[in-house]
């Protein structure tokens, strides 16, 4: 029975490393995406401060004269700044949908994590029933060593664990 209780508490055991080795998997995932998040998003300020000098460009190019047409050179202007608004609103996208997944690897991690404690519990529940056990046999090995080293036909001292002989009847116990 020992034998079979350090059998499970040696799989638990191996299951859980095999669920830590995930967790820091999950965690180094997890700070990848975030740092990959910082990255776009260190990336904003420059293209606004492209899309400030552009519009600088275009104030100066129309407020030279008030009535005259737009030529093609503003409106390339303003598509380009179109162009880079919408390059900020996706980095800005992307970089949340990062940061969600980074808070999901972060979920799993704590979800294995109550699964590497339990397990950690039944492995050490597991542990303490061998060790149960196995002081059980020690002792029945003990006092069967001394049943046999007695010599044969004394009597033995008797054990706690012996029942009481039987008392002669009409005599008070």
């Amino acid at each position: 029975m020992a034998a079979r209780h350090d059998g499970i508490a040696a799989r638990t055991q191996q299951r859980i490393a095999r669920l830590n080795t995930k967790i820091e998997k999950l965690r180094h995932q997890g700070t990848i995406l975030r740092e990959k998040g910082q990255k776009i998003l260190e990336e904003i300020p420059e293209i606004q401060q492209q899309i400030a000098q552009h519009e600088r460009d275009i104030a100066a190019a129309s407020g030279a004269s008030p009535g005259r047409p737009v030529s093609s050179d503003v409106t390339n202007l303003h598509y380009r700044v179109r162009k880079l608004q919408q390059k900020i609103v996706d980095r800005q996208r992307k970089a949340r949908n990062l940061e969600l997944r980074a808070a999901q690897k972060t979920q799993k991690t704590a979800e294995i994590k109550v699964k590497v404690d339990r397990y950690t519990e039944a492995a050490r529940i597991e542990e303490q029933e061998a060790a149960s056990y196995r002081q059980r046999a020690d002792r029945l090995q003990m006092v069967s060593e001394q049943d046999a080293a007695a010599p044969p036909g004394a009597g033995a001292a008797p054990r706690a664990s012996d029942p009481p002989p039987p008392s002669e009847p009409g005599t008070p116990p």
